[in-house]
């Protein structure tokens, strides 16, 4: 299984990196030493997935804390270098919550704050597999099928976390259960997370599936042509509503007339219960380019402009259940209010 991030301590102290800017076409991987590459590698999307962003934010500390000692920063450039890390991409919370993690212990040294870093990664795969057994249980109770077919959106594999994967942890399971159709495979406009990195996952695991364009995903559900659509999400707020990549709630709307699951798949810390609702939720928005370009190739007319938005709110009466390692909800069905509330303490 890839690693899409984890900590080096030769031939000097630093985060490793695979550029997923490259997949599928090249295998390289970054070596991370200062602040300025570890959040130019998170906003250009060499490093991306909530649970993988939790692990580069609790790892940027220890980087900056590094580079503060090599550079002689005061209490306060280290503190700058620290938030410039945690604020790199706004939506996602498990960025802010893996710094969060790890800040406190700075005046403890390097060594401690390494510690708690690396205990955010460990504890983040053995998160992915519990929920995606526990996700794999719901959705073939709800389906009543013998095997499943799905669809997903962008990419939560083991690419998007530190081992496993989220939504994509579900798909897999599924299919170490033999319980695994066709997937389809959103190809994910305009980055092609999906085409260039989960259909490369799939691959990878032998997973039979075929890539969509994102427009036909709401058809493909309407004709009846799968059973669950499984995602996975940058934030889940207090009601249940979820942010995640743009093109999300177009899956949900058309589960909903289906009348077949929409499961939402994350760790626990992606759920911010200090947000009452998707309404409070910012939503980044990126370069144009990315949108009038293609391989840096202009496809739109010289004078055109573009909207951005990297992620979609999903209103949480269209999600049949949210999936953590904690546990099971589900949303529609609940009405939002104190949803999390019976899984704080597990």
């Amino acid at each position: 299984m890839v690693v899409a991030i984890e900590w080096r301590r030769k031939p000097t102290p630093h985060i490793r990196l695979i550029d997923q800017t490259l997949l599928p076409g090249t295998e390289t991987y970054l070596e991370i030493t200062t602040v300025s590459e570890l959040v130019d590698a998170i906003q250009s999307l060499a490093v991306r997935g909530a649970p993988a962003l939790g692990a580069a934010g609790a790892l940027g500390v220890v980087v900056a804390m590094n580079q503060g000692e090599r550079e002689g920063w005061s209490p306060e450039e280290l503190e700058r270098n620290v938030d410039r890390v945690r604020d790199a991409r706004p939506t996602a919370v498990n960025l802010m919550w893996g710094v969060n993690e790890v800040r406190g212990a700075m005046p403890e040294g390097v060594d401690r704050v390494l510690e708690l870093a690396l205990q955010v990664v460990e504890e983040d795969g053995a998160a992915n597999r519990e929920l995606s057994r526990l996700g794999a249980d719901w959705i073939l109770e709800a389906t009543g099928k013998e095997t499943v077919r799905v669809v997903t959106h962008c990419n939560t594999g083991a690419l998007a976390t530190t081992a496993w994967g989220t939504a994509y942890g579900i798909i897999h399971e599924l299919h170490e259960r033999g319980k695994l159709g066709l997937v389809y495979a959103d190809e994910t406009r305009p980055l092609l997370q999906g085409a260039r990195l989960t259909s490369w996952e799939l691959t990878q695991d032998g997973i039979e599936h075929v890539i969509q364009a994102d427009g036909a995903a709401s058809s493909t559900i309407l004709r009846g042509m799968v059973d669950v659509a499984i995602i996975g999400a940058d934030r889940i707020v207090a009601n249940g509503d979820t942010a995640n990549k743009v093109g999300s709630v177009a899956l949900a709307l058309a589960c909903e007339r289906a009348g077949i699951p929409f499961v939402v798949a994350a760790p626990f810390s992606t759920v911010d219960r200090e947000t009452a609702t998707g309404d409070d939720i910012h939503i980044e928005e990126r370069s144009a380019l990315e949108v009038l370009e293609l391989g840096g190739v202009r496809t739109a007319p010289a004078t055109a402009d573009a909207f951005n938005p990297a992620f979609d709110v999903t209103p949480h009466d269209l999600i049949s259940a949210i999936v953590t390692e904690r546990g099971v909800v589900e949303p529609a069905r609940s009405g939002g209010g104190a949803l999390f509330a019976d899984l704080v303490s597990h």
